[in-house]
């Protein structure tokens, strides 16, 4: 598997389109949003075929690691925690020292096993279950 720093929005966007919109239904306007503009996106191909994507938005030496996507084929063959590795590293190289995000419930574990930890309530973010999580870079 291949993860680069991408412009090509398109392919990110219908990864998050199938993953987020079509299977855990969440409404297309808060999915894709202004951010998006703005953001670093890394794009996971296999095969020259794309199968992930990730968001970064970048305020400092703080990052947010967001819209994390798998193709659903492909979970739970690590392809998730390359793709993690690999925008970790890339946070890394543009000098951030803490990543944060806001992690499905579901997909704590996962992670926690990055080395990120869980902090604060659970809250609902477009109707999932969220937790925050941060990993000092």
């Amino acid at each position: 598997m291949k993860i680069t720093v991408t412009d090509d929005f398109p392919a990110c966007a219908a990864i998050r389109r199938r993953v987020f919109i079509e299977e855990q239904n969440v409404p297309e306007e808060l999915e894709l949003d202004d951010l998006d503009a703005t953001a670093v996106h890394l794009l996971a191909t296999q095969d020259g075929r794309p199968v992930g994507t990730a968001r970064l938005l970048i305020e400092g030496e703080t990052a947010k690691i967001g819209r994390v996507a798998i193709l659903p084929e492909l979970r739970g063959t690590g392809a998730g925690a390359a793709l993690m590795r690999a925008a970790l590293d890339e946070l890394r190289a543009r000098g951030v020292t803490r990543a944060k995000l806001g992690a499905q419930t579901h997909a704590i574990g996962f992670y926690e096993r990055l080395g990120f930890t869980v902090h604060g309530p659970e809250y609902d973010d477009a109707g999932i279950p969220h937790r925050d999580m941060s990993l000092a870079l």
